[in-house]
């Protein structure tokens, strides 16, 4: 008995101990995983802050970099090319002539191919070759006849390329008897012709940054032998507010350090002088023919008169000065801002930041000739233009880029307005051109109804251009798919750069369309039809406050671009909450063109209101949606936001994001939090008291 008690125990103490170790495994896996676990964790944290950090040292360094293109300006300027005339002329290449797989003529049949030998008997073998004939004159026939079909095709092919050929040719002909023209003018100091050849050598400088301006306006004294001009100067905001970036791991937050005043507005009236000599060196350096004995030059910046209040052109330099005295300078050596002001005794803004204005000695006006304008207002303007024209001046646009261009009839046009060909061989082929002269965002239906256009006409390509601009349904749409969208500001800068004219209501900017349906009260500086209404729905019964941020990356422009229930509206009046109506539960009135320029993001924004609903969450916000309405209420687009999740009671809905073409992209948003409306707002940098 003792034995077997024994055993029995011993057995029982084995599996007590492997059950022990069994224990000993698991515990020590749990202790792995944990451990693993945290050092993910750790891992990603550090690769987290790493990224942070990086981004923050990126921004610095793109600061950094715009502010030594500024400080270089002029010395970079130098180093580019003296415009010539020569320049402008266009050489008579043609693309050849390339037919393709239509070269290559068809194959034909070789009787060789058809005899057989098949059949036992003389009979069966002269009907096998009967046979055997028959396919091969069937087969030749029918070579025969593609072939023809062929011919016919490669010589109608051939007779439209020679056609468009001849028009390419007599278009090139053409622009190249104007440059010689134009320069047979200046030769004899004619004052259009003096105008017209030293404006095209500002325009087609590679010298100035992109999205410095270029509107002139100039004469010419032909006794004097001087060239009077107004230029236009980049704004204040063309320095950097910001000085760098950093971040802080500690509140995971980027910390903007501005950059000192007195810094921002030394380097602003650098740049002003850089430009006015800049163009100075310019002007000269173009001068072939002698035409220019001095050059007035008179740079202005658009912005509201401070001691008028009234909008107008502001001059914060002007000078005047000899041919003679300008090439003596060594203006890669110069100090900007003295050799203006002391060794060529221009004038230049002390305060421009502040619209300082100086007093031009002599304006284009008052020369005796015509003043001539480029890029400001006499250019036609689109919104006015007759639709017609309009549509023949894309058709223009279409072929001062290589293409040939006709407008469609206005009845029976099946949606197209212009036919393109683009004769370059892959990348060309038939497009279909759609021209909508809009005032308001092209709605999604027309990027949808040019894409049936498309398949229905088995064009290559189709081009939709407005004079408005494009939502983000629209840029959804068209994403991987034959379809381009050309908004008007792109239109604008196209038609530029290929010599035609053209500009957007005042001063570029579009012009009203109609009155609001109400009017503001006078005191009201927001727009007043330029705008679109976005309508928030969604199901549940929790009662919210839908709000609006304006925002440069993730900061918000001040406390006064943030809208909510106690700050209905910016200063501006870009921004305003609306009430709304059925079927939507929240309405925010944004005029996009309107939104300060510094502004990059404009969020969306929901809270719990925690008066009506204290004890709620955002669990029921489901299905909620986005209208993009007109001012007219018609929608727009549709756009689908993220549903709340549990204990959450603030939810970013998305944000629209300035497009580098000036457009807004909505992009969806997603974070939740849980501390309210005060905890989001925190994130933007609102201090809350």
């Amino acid at each position: 008995m003792s034995r077997r008690s024994a055993g029995f125990v011993g057995v029982w103490a084995e599996v007590q101990r492997q059950q022990q170790r069994q224990q000993e495994l698991e515990a020590r896996r749990r202790r792995q995983e944990a451990q693993q676990a945290r050092a993910h964790q750790r891992r990603a944290a550090q690769e987290y802050r790493e990224y942070r950090q990086a981004e923050a040292q990126r921004r610095t360094e793109e600061l950094d970099a715009q502010v030594a293109s500024l400080q270089g300006l002029l010395a970079s300027g130098c180093r580019a090319p003296a415009f010539r005339a020569a320049s402008l002329m266009r050489p008579e290449q043609i693309q050849p002539f390339a037919p393709g797989p239509l070269a290559q003529p068809v194959a034909m049949p070789d009787i060789g191919q058809y005899q057989t030998q098949n059949g036992w008997t003389a009979s069966r073998r002269a009907q096998a070759q009967a046979e055997a004939q028959a396919r091969f004159e069937r087969d030749w026939h029918a070579a025969q006849a593609a072939e023809a079909h062929r011919l016919r095709q490669l010589t109608s092919y051939q007779r439209e390329y020679q056609q468009w050929a001849d028009a390419q040719l007599a278009d090139v002909r053409r622009h190249n008897a104007g440059v010689v023209e134009v320069s047979e003018g200046v030769r004899r100091k004619d004052p259009d012709s003096v105008i017209e050849y030293f404006s095209a050598a500002l325009y087609s400088s590679s010298a100035w940054p992109e999205g410095f301006p270029r509107q002139i306006a100039a004469a010419y004294d032909t006794a004097a032998r001087q060239l009077v001009l107004d230029w236009e100067l980049p704004a204040y905001g063309v320095v950097p507010e910001v000085k760098s970036v950093r971040y802080l791991s500690g509140t995971d937050q980027d910390k903007e350090t501005p950059r000192p005043v007195t810094q921002r507005r030394s380097l602003y009236r650098e740049v002003l002088a850089q430009c006015a000599l800049l163009v100075l060196h310019e002007l000269f350096g173009a001068d072939e023919q002698g035409a220019l004995e001095s050059v007035v030059l008179n740079g202005f910046v658009d912005g509201h008169d401070p001691t008028t209040g009234r909008p107008g052109q502001i001059f914060l330099t002007t000078v005047m000065v000899s041919r003679s005295s300008f090439l003596e300078l060594h203006l890669a050596q110069v100090d900007a801002g003295s050799c203006l002001a002391d060794g060529l005794r221009g004038q230049l803004s002390a305060r421009p930041d502040q619209l300082t204005p100086v007093r031009p000695s002599r304006r284009p006006r008052d020369v005796g000739n015509r003043v001539v304008a480029h890029g400001g207002d006499e250019e036609p303007d689109l919104y006015a233009m007759d639709p017609i024209a309009f549509e023949e001046l894309v058709a223009d646009l279409f072929r001062a880029m290589g293409m040939q261009a006709v407008t469609t009839q206005r009845s029976n046009d099946g949606g197209v307005d212009v036919d393109a060909l683009d004769p370059a061989p892959i990348r060309g082929g038939k497009i279909v051109v759609q021209v909508k002269r809009y005032r308001s965002t092209v709605p999604p239906t027309a990027v949808r109804d040019l894409y049936g256009t498309v398949q229905d006409a088995g064009a290559n390509k189709g081009v939709l251009v407005t004079t408005s601009g494009f939502g983000p349904g629209s840029h959804a749409f068209a994403d991987g798919k034959p379809l381009e969208l050309i908004p008007g500001p792109e239109l604008v800068d196209l038609l530029h750069r290929h010599g035609l004219r053209g500009r957007l209501g005042e001063r570029g900017r579009p012009a009203a369309a109609r009155p609001a349906p109400s009017a503001p009260p006078a005191s009201d500086p927001g727009p007043s039809d330029d705008y679109n209404i976005l309508g928030m729905s969604w199901t549940g019964s929790v009662a919210l406050d839908v709000c609006a941020l304006v925002c440069r990356g993730g900061r918000v422009l001040s406390d006064d671009h943030f809208v909510f229930f106690n700050n209905p509206r910016t200063p501006d009046g870009s921004v305003r909450a609306l009430a709304a109506v059925a079927p939507d539960k929240a309405a925010i009135r944004v005029a996009f063109d309107g939104l300060p320029a510094e502004a990059d993001r404009f969020v969306l924004v929901a809270a719990v209101d925690p008066e009506i609903n204290p004890d709620s969450d955002l669990s029921g916000f489901t299905d909620a949606g986005i209208r993009l309405l007109d001012p007219d209420l018609a929608e727009l687009d549709r756009l689908d936001v993220s549903d709340g999740r549990p204990r959450e009671t603030a939810l970013v809905l998305g944000s629209f994001r300035r497009r580098a073409d000036g457009d807004w992209k909505f992009v969806l948003g997603g974070k939740g939090y849980t501390g309210g409306l005060e905890e989001l707002v925190r994130d933007f940098g609102i201090v809350v008291d």
